[in-house]
């Protein structure tokens, strides 16, 4: 009878030891699980954070594209008067000089037609240089 306590002692403790690799193994299943969610709830966070800084960078992006805009346009606004009081000194200094091109023609108008006459009317005639005297 010995044989037999010793055979169920023995079977106890195996089972008892099935049960607890049992337990432990489930324990460990749960436990990656858990480990499993966390992951995912790190990688949910990431990516949350990163579409919150895309959305910002973009806002950002926006702000500053908006501000230099409005500082171009007050730039522009600043130098559209300048530019027109260039154009109309330009215009102003147009206009002297063609009164003076226009005083300058009526002044000498006549010596220029004269003078063109002249050359074509007083011709003294002689030999070209090159031409050889015969005698």
């Amino acid at each position: 009878m010995a044989p037999r306590r010793s055979f169920n002692r023995s079977y106890i403790g195996t089972a008892t030891m099935a049960a607890q690799q049992s337990q432990s193994i489930q324990t460990l299943l749960e436990a990656e699980k858990e480990a499993a969610k966390v992951v995912q709830q790190a990688r949910d966070y990431r990516v949350k954070k990163l579409k919150d800084a895309r959305t910002q960078a973009q806002k950002e992006i926006d702000e500053y594209r908006k501000f230099k805009e409005d500082e171009f346009k007050a730039f522009e606004a600043s130098h559209a008067g300048n530019t027109q009081h260039v154009q109309a000194a330009v215009d102003e200094e147009t206009e002297v000089k063609k009164g003076e091109i226009a005083e300058q023609y009526a002044q000498n108008k006549d010596a220029v037609v004269k003078k063109l006459l002249d050359r074509v009317t007083l011709i003294t005639p002689e030999l070209h240089r090159n031409l050889t005297k015969v005698e």
